[in-house]
């Protein structure tokens, strides 16, 4: 079966030269060369699937980020996006627990749970109940810290202006997401919901908790709803919560992702930013919308 390599560099890397693309092509047995950005993104033609060792082999340490897709039916027409440190640069409850001292503790669960090492909805409850008493006005102070991951509006608005439906989906909250799917234009968002007295933090979330196995749901819920084949989704995180529907996804990559998930996903990007999903689909930066 014919695939693609797209390999993809960080925005205004010099790694990704006409030199570099043609040994890794000569390497590979590769054919046509398509550049979809000058130094940042090319298309590589192969006549089947080349193993990841030896894309690895041909990269040579280079800082540059490899998918395979097969030829034909790259665009997508579902995207379903994790939040933190996926379409937002870092955690937002980890920033929240900022504003009660108490950063470096969440955080550190934060951490293990997102590295498949704890129960995500345990741990979880336990971060929220360390925040009961936290002033409401800590939400709308984390919010202001809280910034886009480099192409995400470009992601989100390239797909829908080519009909995709896109959807945020988070074990964070709903404070948080309502935000930033309004920022960057997703259909639909769901993730937890932080309870609260009108004055402060209560230290629990609304039942049930929105986990994996509800990312998931959530896919395969709009995949039927939308009569769509997997084959025409994509699913992108970067936690050990994002793994079920990563792997159910036709395209799912692992985004700087924690080391259990990394080592578990068919695709990666690991060095460049959300602009590499779009490459990955064969589309080149001429057609990209909302540019960040």
């Amino acid at each position: 079966m014919q695939c693609i390599l797209t390999l993809v560099a960080q925005r205004q890397s010099t790694t990704l030269s006409t030199a570099f693309t043609g040994r890794v092509r000569d390497a590979l047995g590769g054919g046509e060369v398509n550049v979809l950005s000058p130094g940042e993104a090319v298309d590589i033609a192969t006549s089947q699937a080349p193993s990841m060792a030896d894309v690895h082999a041909a990269l040579d340490g280079g800082a540059v980020d490899a998918i395979v897709t097969p030829a034909e039916d790259r665009r997508k027409a579902l995207l379903v996006a994790d939040m933190d440190s996926t379409i937002v640069t870092g955690e937002t409850l980890d920033e929240l627990a900022d504003f009660a001292g108490l950063k470096d503790r969440i955080a550190a669960i934060t951490a293990r749970a997102m590295n498949g090492e704890l129960d995500f909805k345990a741990a979880l409850r336990e971060r929220v109940a360390m925040l009961r008493g936290l002033p409401v006005e800590a939400l709308e102070r984390t919010w202001q810290r809280v910034r886009l991951t480099p192409g995400a509006r470009e992601l989100v608005a390239t797909m829908r202006s080519h009909g995709a439906y896109t959807a945020l989906v988070s074990g964070g909250f709903s404070f948080f997401t309502g935000r930033v799917a309004a920022l960057c234009g997703f259909d639909l968002h769901r993730s937890n919901v932080l309870l609260d007295d009108g004055a402060a933090l209560i230290g629990r979330v609304a039942e049930p908790i929105q986990d994996r196995g509800s990312k998931l749901a959530t896919l395969l819920e709009l995949v039927r709803a939308r009569s769509l084949p997997l084959s025409a989704t994509l699913a992108v995180g970067d936690g050990a919560n994002d793994l079920d529907m990563l792997r159910a996804a036709s395209l799912g990559v692992a985004f700087h992702a924690k080391p259990v998930v990394a080592a578990e996903a068919r695709a990666r990007v690991d060095h460049a930013d959300l602009r590499a999903l779009l490459f990955a689909q064969g589309y080149a930066a001429a057609e990209f919308i909302g540019a960040d």
